[in-house]
Formats: structure tokens, C-alpha cells, sequence
């Protein structure tokens, strides 16, 4: 039987999500709690990979298992026990067998949190940025992104990908008030880094370094070194994944 795990992780503690010889990520982690559950080792695929001190408010894995789970609820109850508060596990669904965590996923949404002052509460899970940031003009610019074009501009080099086309359908910034704001982008894919690239580039327009139309030069470049620098990774969430209803045993 093959089955979905959905969770959550606050990466700040991890070295990434997925599994790496250098550092504590959530993959060795819930795959430790797995074996302990099930006496045997149960690897875990996910959604995608996500950077060192990147959150993921839902996240996917699939796991292959020899027998069909009496009670799903039950394992979620348990690995909750066993897993750090960083993690939490919210459902184990079982899906048919040619079903991918990765591949079978039709659409993935992502945040980017800033505030515009200290704030205890959220400085693992947003960035810091000075006040006076043009939402407008971000906004006009981020909606150049709108589209299947190709993102090599927002791209990290040397990585082993097929293509750099993207399908983007969302990209907006809204001011959810005392100096908070969100950046929300969807797409059918994401490439290594291309989440916070885009933001560092915005955050050049709404500073005034960068017109729109410099922003939509950056694109047609196709070059890495024509965009911003990356935004730091404590201000992203991954925050849905969307998957055909058909793959879901329910």
C-alpha cells in the first residue's frame, strides 16, 4: 500500500527538509519516528525540498508499506508523540500506487512574510526589512510573472533541472497591517531558490533601485546574475500543495 503523509515543519532548526549527511533535516527526523512505530524503515519521498531555516505550513510525503493501516488516526496520535514540536503530522491518507508526493502535484503555493519592525514573535518566521517599501509598484512588476515562461533569471546555478518553465498563476503582495505583508505566489513548479530570488528582486522595486520594466528585463535575461539577491529563507512557507482527487483512496 502506498499512502500521503500531510504535515507541517518549523525549519528553523532544520537543515532543510530532505535528507543530507551535514545536518539535522525533517525527513531523517520523521523517518526515525517511522521506524520506531512500525519496527522496520519506512524512507519517505517528498513534495520537494525546501532550504535550511524554510517553513512549510503543509507539506506531502508518500511511503510504501506491506500492509493496509488498520487505523490512520492512531500512527498520526503516535508520531505526534514521538516528533519535536517543529513538526506536526495532521493526516495519513491512502492513495493508488502510481501516485507521487512529487510528480502528482498539479499546483504548489508559497508565502513570503516580511515586517517592517522587531517583533519577538515573528523573527524566525519573517523577515525584517525597513519601512517605505512601494507595494504598488512590487505588485505591478510581480504581475510580469504571471504566465508559463522561463524563470532561469530566478534560477540557482549549477543544478541539475531539466527546464527552467514555469507555470505561474498567482503572484500578489498584500499589507495585512502593523508593518506586516505577505507575498503569495502559485505555479504548477518551482526551481531551486526561485521563491526567495524573486522576492530579494522585488524588494529592488519597491525600494525605487529597480523600474518594472528593468524587473521585466531581469526575466528576459535568463541569467541568474540580472536579478536580485535572494531573499533569507526565514520569511517562506510553503502553504498548499494541490494534487487530482483521483489519486486518493477515501
Amino acid at each position: 500500500m502506498r499512502y500521503f503523509i500531510r504535515f507541517a515543519y518549523d525549519g528553523t532548526a532544520f537543515h532543510g527538509s530532505q535528507r543530507q549527511p551535514n545536518g539535522i533535516t525533517v525527513q531523517e527526523t520523521m523517518e526515525q519516528a517511522l521506524a520506531m512505530i512500525f519496527r522496520e524503515e519506512i524512507p519517505l519521498t517528498f513534495a520537494g525540498r525546501t532550504d535550511a531555516g524554510v517553513h512549510a505550513r503543509e507539506m506531502y510525503a508518500h511511503f510504501d508499506i506491506g500492509c493496509q493501516l488498520p487505523d490512520a488516526g492512531h500512527i498520526c496520535f503516535r508520531l505526534n508523540g514521538i516528533l519535536p514540536d517543529s513538526i506536526a503530522i495532521f493526516d495519513i491518507y491512502p492513495i493508488t500506487d502510481d501516485a507521487h508526493a512529487r510528480f502528482s502535484a498539479v499546483r504548489r503555493t508559497y508565502e513570503y512574510h516580511i515586517v517592517d519592525h522587531k517583533d519577538p514573535f515573528l523573527c524566525q518566521q519573517a523577515t525584517r526589512v525597513r519601512p517605505g517599501l512601494d507595494f504598488e509598484a512590487m505588485n505591478e512588476a510581480a504581475q510580469l510573472l504571471i504566465g508559463k515562461q522561463d524563470f532561469a533569471s530566478f534560477c540557482r546555478t549549477n543544478t541539475d533541472v531539466k527546464t527552467t518553465i514555469c507555470d505561474l498563476t498567482l503572484a500578489e503582495w498584500r499589507e495585512l497591517g502593523n508593518g506586516h505583508a505577505v507575498f503569495t505566489i502559485a505555479a504548477d513548479r518551482f526551481l531551486r531558490n526561485m521563491v526567495r530570488a524573486v522576492v530579494g528582486t522585488l524588494f529592488e522595486v519597491g525600494r525605487g533601485k529597480m523600474t518594472k520594466e528593468q524587473f521585466a528585463e531581469v526575466i528576459a535575461q535568463h541569467n541568474r546574475c540580472a536579478a536580485g539577491d535572494s531573499a533569507p529563507a526565514e520569511g517562506l512557507f510553503l502553504t498548499h500543495i494541490d494534487y487530482p482527487q483521483e489519486i486518493f483512496l477515501l
